[in-house]
């Protein structure tokens, strides 16, 4: 685990900026955490690394959309999903054998269909005598031998959010 703290929107959106570089055709990112955490902001600032400059949204009632940048990034919603099986409703095989990236929000509520190779995201509230209302925790956990093995990049990316002991 990578352990990070943003102190405001604009923060967690130049961290995941900077995690994009990072990222290959055909890899997936899971954002989970509460509802108002910051996973619509941080997939609007992992756009932004990709070079996508039309305004990103959640796709909360469309489930999904499509943005073009350096790779294309397929961002979903699943917390509208009622069961599991409609994950291939979404057609979420063929977008991950695709040359994009898929960024999953709520992904961890279809963990258990979704491939064992992905970058988890988990973005939650800070609390304490230090922090403000925009304070996010960002913890970032490498699944997988593909992820795994950029541990290290993933580190590097992160270092100016740093907050606690790596994997």
């Amino acid at each position: 685990m990578i352990r990070n703290r943003t102190r405001s929107p604009g923060d967690t959106k130049s961290l995941a900026a900077s995690l994009a570089e990072l990222v290959q055709p055909g890899d997936l990112l899971l954002l989970v955490g509460h509802l108002g955490a910051g996973k619509t902001t941080f997939a609007q600032g992992f756009a932004a690394g990709l070079g996508i400059n039309e305004p990103v949204t959640s796709p909360t009632f469309t489930l999904a959309r499509e943005y073009r940048g350096r790779l294309l990034l397929h961002h979903l919603d699943v917390f509208r999903l009622d069961q599991i099986s409609e994950v291939l409703d979404l057609g979420l095989p063929e977008l991950l054998d695709s040359d994009g990236v898929t960024l999953i929000e709520w992904g961890d509520a279809i963990r258990q269909a979704l491939p064992n190779d992905y970058l988890e995201v988990a973005l939650t509230f800070v609390d304490g005598p230090d922090s403000s209302p925009d304070d996010r925790g960002v913890v970032l956990c490498p699944v997988g031998p593909g992820w795994q093995a950029r541990t290290q990049a993933l580190t590097t990316a992160a270092a100016r959010w740093l907050e606690g002991p790596t994997c």
